[in-house]
C-alpha cells in the first residue's frame, strides 16, 4: 500500500480523516478541493477543511473551479495515479477522469447504499426516521452514487440522535472502511457488487422550505426533522409574525384535548409542548430571531410567554 499513487478528492470536513488514513498509509500525489470561498459576515475568503489539512501536512493542493475541462483532465493524467479517492468532493467527474487510474476511482459515500443516493444522505436518514445508516465504499461510475459496491459498515440511529452527531460517528467509521477497501484493493482481493434499484430512495439537496414544520404531521415526523436539520440549516416555524428555529425537542404520546396543530397547549420548568396532528411535541432547545441558541425554559424566563398561542 506504501508505493500507491493516489489522487484525493474532497472539501468538507467528513472528508478529512479519510485523507489523513491515506496521508499514513499511501503515497498521496495530490490533493483536489473546491476552490476558496467568502464566508461569514465578512465575507473573508475560506479554504476547504480539505485544503487545511493537505497544506499543514505538506500535500499538493489543486482548485479547479471546473474539474470537467480538458486542460485540468489532462494535468491529472500526467500524475498517472494509480487510484482516486473521492470524499464529498462537491462536483462530478467525468468518464475521461474515472478512466484515468489503473485501480479506478472509488467515493466513501455516508449511507448503506442503495438507499439515499445524493446529496444529503446523513440529514435524510434522520429525517425520515431511519434506526440504521452507514458508509459503502464504492467504483464510481458516470452515473450518481449507481456504481458497484465494495464495502460497507453499519452503524445504530438512536431516537434522539442529530445530523451532527451521525456525521461524526459516520465520519470516523468511513475513514476506517476506506483503509480496509484500499487494503483488498492493492491486494486486488476487493468485491464488486452490482447496485440494483430495489428499495432505492433518494437524499436530494437540503433547501430552506425542507425545514419548515408542519404542525399537522405527527409529534414523531416532527421531532425526527428537527434532529435531522441538527446542526444546519435547522428547523424552523413562525410566531406571532418571527421566524424560530427549533433545535432540540421530545416526543410526548398524550394528546392535547381540542388543541390545533400549532398550539402551545402547557409550560413547564423545563420548555413547552404544542400540539401536533398525532401527540404532543416538547420544545427543549429553541433561537428567537437575531438571538443565540437557548434551551425553551431559558427564553420563557427571559422573554415570557402568554397563552394563548400557536405557531404557524
Amino acid at each position: 500500500m506504501n508505493n500507491l499513487k493516489v489522487v484525493f478528492m474532497g472539501t468538507p470536513d467528513f472528508a478529512v480523516p479519510c485523507l489523513a488514513k491515506l496521508q499514513q498509509t499511501c503515497e498521496v500525489i495530490a490533493v483536489i478541493t473546491q476552490p476558496d470561498r467568502p464566508r461569514g459576515r465578512g465575507q473573508k475568503m475560506m479554504s476547504s477543511p480539505v485544503k487545511v489539512f493537505a497544506q499543514a501536512h505538506n500535500l499538493p493542493v489543486l482548485q479547479p473551479e471546473k474539474i470537467k475541462t480538458g486542460g485540468f483532465q489532462d494535468q491529472l493524467a500526467a500524475l498517472k495515479p494509480d487510484l482516486i479517492v473521492v470524499v464529498a468532493f462537491g462536483q462530478l467527474l467525468s468518464q475521461a477522469i474515472l478512466d484515468i487510474p489503473r485501480l479506478g476511482c472509488i467515493n466513501v459515500h455516508a449511507s448503506l447504499l442503495p438507499r439515499y443516493r445524493g446529496a444529503a444522505p446523513i440529514h435524510w436518514a434522520i429525517i425520515n426516521g431511519e434506526t440504521q445508516s452507514g458508509v459503502t465504499t464504492m467504483f464510481m461510475d458516470a452515473g450518481l452514487d449507481t456504481g458497484d459496491m465494495i464495502l460497507k459498515t453499519a452503524v445504530p440511529i438512536s431516537e434522539t440522535m442529530t445530523t451532527e452527531q451521525l456525521h461524526d460517528v459516520l465520519m470516523t467509521a468511513g475513514a476506517k472502511l476506506l483503509l480496509e477497501t484500499v487494503r483488498q484493493l492493492a491486494v486486488g482481493s476487493a468485491p464488486r457488487t452490482k447496485q440494483t434499484d430495489e428499495g432505492t430512495n433518494y437524499a436530494p439537496l437540503l433547501t430552506k422550505e425542507t425545514g419548515r414544520i408542519d404542525w399537522n404531521k405527527s409529534a414523531i415526523e416532527i421531532h425526527n426533522l428537527v434532529r435531522g436539520l441538527n446542526s444546519w440549516p435547522g428547523a424552523y416555524t413562525t410566531l406571532n409574525g418571527s421566524n424560530f428555529k427549533i433545535w432540540r425537542t421530545g416526543v410526548v404520546s398524550d394528546k392535547a384535548a381540542a388543541a390545533r396543530a400549532g398550539e402551545i397547549v402547557k409550560i413547564t420548568n423545563q420548555g413547552f409542548y404544542v400540539a401536533t396532528g398525532d401527540g404532543l411535541l416538547e420544545i427543549l432547545e429553541l433561537q428567537a430571531p437575531s438571538k443565540k441558541k437557548m434551551a425553551a425554559n431559558d427564553y420563557i424566563r427571559g422573554h415570557g410567554l402568554a397563552l394563548p398561542a400557536r405557531f404557524e
